[in-house]
């Protein structure tokens, strides 16, 4: 799994000029799964999501996690996050999961998410059009891919 990790002061995502996920402060977090993904990856990859410490404390350095700040996380699925750019003008996804294997993978994940963060979730909607709009607060922007943990 790969995803990129955003700080926001808010985000939502829209699906056919409806509203279908918003936040407040907290994290957009837009999510990649490839077929060797599983259960491990969901449950290192929502711990270490929950836990990493990118807010800003009293003196203003990033000490304070998602938890620590109460935030809320916004989870995107992002089949275009395992794009590969090596051969000529036109990406390839072929490392991207199907649909029948990303989907219960996604839908763990997001009750990963909620149970680590131990409160709901917004999302997206898996494999629709959307609009996704955000203010970056930093801007921060972190990249985690479970296929380099150590």
């Amino acid at each position: 799994m790969r995803a990129v990790i955003q700080r926001v002061t808010q985000a939502s995502v829209v699906v056919e000029h409806n509203l279908v996920g918003s936040i407040a402060q907290g994290l957009l977090v837009l999510l990649g799964i490839e077929n060797e993904d599983d259960a491990t990856d969901i449950v290192w990859l929502s711990n270490k999501i929950c836990n990493l410490r990118i807010f800003n404390d009293e003196m203003g350095l990033m000490n304070k996690s998602v938890l620590d700040v109460s935030g809320d996380i916004l989870l995107i699925s992002q089949f275009t996050l395992f794009a590969s750019t090596k051969k000529g003008n036109r990406p390839s996804f072929i490392r991207a999961s199907k649909p029948d294997t990303a989907i219960p993978l996604y839908q763990s994940m997001i009750q990963q998410l909620e149970i680590d963060l131990h409160k709901p979730i917004a999302t997206g909607i898996f494999g629709a059009d959307m609009k996704v709009s955000l203010l970056n607060d930093g801007p921060v922007t972190i990249t985690i891919d479970t296929k380099n943990k150590e």
